[in-house]
């Protein structure tokens, strides 16, 4: 479609001849008419009153008469209707459009703007000895997505998992392990012990303050090399990663690093030498910070008044590290609106440390996560299990398998594509600054705007090439609407992951995907198949296998599995 719309511009800025209008400016004039009827392409003609100082109607009815006489090549014809030009594409430049979706395969909508360019993304990172839950769901299917869609436009991209594995909480969790523990019981039983002695340790030192500086202590000698606490942490940290990795590989997600804050702690030092070297340190109640009034923020703090480290400390080194090891071109930090403010501060500070490559580090904020209209609040006991709700989705999702498809071969895999898959697509379907409310009857519906009605069409497609014989598309045939929009909306998937990369926006691909699937059953429901025939039902399981395709592709950028039958 951009060829063709590049055709036309270039058409209309010859025949206008004036040099405020070039083809470049007319291509952002065009848009698609609100009725297949009216056309494929139009082109409001009060845009361009200004500059040829003539009416709308008035330029429509010239450029109608100058244009029908040397139509570009790809246009049957065009309408003067009201100071609007209406462009009607030729049934023979969509059966090309096909015929190129097709030859192109599984690599159409791939396109090369990361070619020889690096992209490291940070997400997910979980604190360890802690289970995850649903609020956990975002930076990491979000995360997961951009990372996807990177790769597809040709980065090479590194995953890196960021783990909450340092600080005063793992003292405290060496406090509750010397006072409760049992390594034994640990090893059977998991992240779920190691969270029980966490909440104990809480519940304890309401009733015994004195047992928050045995925690401190045990944190001061993990940091100075204890090697029995040491011990202890590699051991909590071996034991939470197992039970992520179970997760992960059920959302299909791998990482490259699981470097964590620990990884980070003898690299502070360094930055905070760097930032007084470079005056940029300033104290203030004995705390170190860096000012950042000069640019409407309040000061990025450093170092607290006993000279421990901060979050930006930690994250500055990180940044460091990476720039030197990964020689990245951006770097991505997917993490929740509310840290918009931190990211903006630390970012700020590594420009004003003198690296020029500030604006190569993004953040990447989204919404809150809600169950039911219900925001998840820990301290209200409102927190759902990221495992809970993956296995009552797979049972949800096997129980109407089972209703509509009994015969189904490996059910239990489909039932795990289908229940995850519902719940990534319900997470990924609004634009991701917006707050997301998850509802079992909707997001299991195959027939609504959900996970499953997505991979039910797809696997409907599949269907249909399984029973069907292809054959080569001839040009002579005419097409009916139904095939033209659907055609229409498998042209625009490279334009889609486009947008979808530069606006690190993976609910593009979703609200796409809901339009392939659309305009695909209105076309099975009005183009018959099975009673079509030559060049009709050729081109029309050419459609299919395009769909097939195209979907497959859509559904993977957003992380869902494409099974072929459901």
């Amino acid at each position: 479609m951009n060829v063709l719309k590049r055709q036309i511009a270039e058409k209309i800025a010859s025949v206008a001849a004036n040099p405020a209008l070039s083809a470049e400016t007319l291509l952002d004039f065009f848009d698609t008419p609100p009725n297949p009827e009216m056309g494929d392409l139009a082109l409001a003609c009060f845009r361009l009153s200004k500059v040829l100082r003539k009416s709308p109607v008035a330029i429509a009815s010239e450029l109608c008469e100058a244009l029908s006489q040397d139509l570009p090549a790809g246009i049957a014809r065009v309408e003067n209707a009201s100071g609007y030009l209406n462009f009607f594409i030729a049934d023979s430049y969509r059966v090309d459009q096909l015929r190129s979706i097709l030859k192109a395969g599984a690599d159409f909508g791939k396109n090369e703007i990361g070619k020889g360019k690096t992209m490291v993304i940070d997400y997910s990172s979980p604190n360890i000895a802690k289970r995850f839950h649903i609020g956990h769901l975002g930076t990491t299917i979000i995360g997961h997505s951009i990372k996807l869609i990177h790769e597809f436009s040709g980065f090479h991209c590194i995953g890196i998992n960021y783990l909450g594995d340092w600080g005063t909480q793992y003292g405290k969790l060496v406090v509750a392990f010397k006072h409760w523990g049992d390594e034994e019981k640990i090893r059977q039983e998991g992240i779920d012990e190691l969270n029980r002695l966490y909440v104990l340790f809480g519940t304890e030192a309401e009733k015994n303050p004195a047992i928050q500086d045995e925690a401190r202590e045990e944190f001061h000698k993990l940091e100075n090399g204890d090697e029995e606490n040491l011990r202890l942490w590699r051991l909590f940290k071996q034991i939470s990663l197992e039970r992520y990795l179970q997760t992960y590989e059920l959302l299909g997600i791998h990482f490259d690093s699981f470097n964590g804050e620990s990884f980070y702690s003898d690299k502070m030092p360094a930055v905070i030498e760097e930032l007084r070297e470079k005056n940029l340190l300033k104290l203030d109640d004995g705390a170190s910070l860096v000012d950042l009034s000069a640019y409407n923020m309040p000061p990025c703090l450093i170092l607290k008044r006993d000279g421990s480290s901060l979050y930006p400390t930690r994250d500055i080194a990180a940044a460091l590290w990476r720039k030197k090891e990964y020689q990245f071109d951006k770097c991505i930090y997917v993490t929740s609106a509310g840290q918009s403010l931190h990211f903006a501060q630390w970012f700020k500070v590594v420009g004003l440390m003198g690296y020029d490559w500030e604006d190569q580090l993004i953040h990447v904020p989204y919404g809150t996560f809600s169950i039911n209209g219900e925001k998840i609040a820990s301290r209200t006991g409102n927190v759902v299990l990221l495992d809970d709700l993956f296995d009552e989705a797979i049972e949800k999702a096997g129980a109407i398998i089972e209703e509509k498809n009994p015969d189904l071969e490996d059910k239990q895999s489909v039932a795990e594509a289908v229940g995850i898959g519902a719940i990534i697509f319900n997470s990924l379907l609004a634009n991701r600054i917006k707050d997301v409310n998850f509802n079992w009857s909707e997001a299991l519906n195959f027939e609504g705007n959900t996970g499953p009605y997505a991979q039910y069409t797809y696997a409907r497609a599949c269907s249909i090439l399984r029973k069907n014989e292809e054959s080569e598309i001839e040009n002579a045939v005419s097409l009916q609407p139904e095939e033209k929009e659907l055609l229409a909306s498998l042209s625009s998937f490279p334009e889609k992951v486009v947008r979808a990369l530069n606006e690190y926006e993976p609910s593009v691909i979703t609200r796409y995907i809901l339009e392939v699937c659309q305009n695909f059953n209105r076309f099975y429901n009005v183009c018959s198949i099975q009673k079509s025939e030559g060049a009709e039902k050729a081109f029309r399981l050419g459609l299919c296998r395009a769909v097939k395709n195209i979907l497959g592709n859509a559904l993977h950028l957003i992380g869902l599995r494409t099974p072929e039958k459901i």
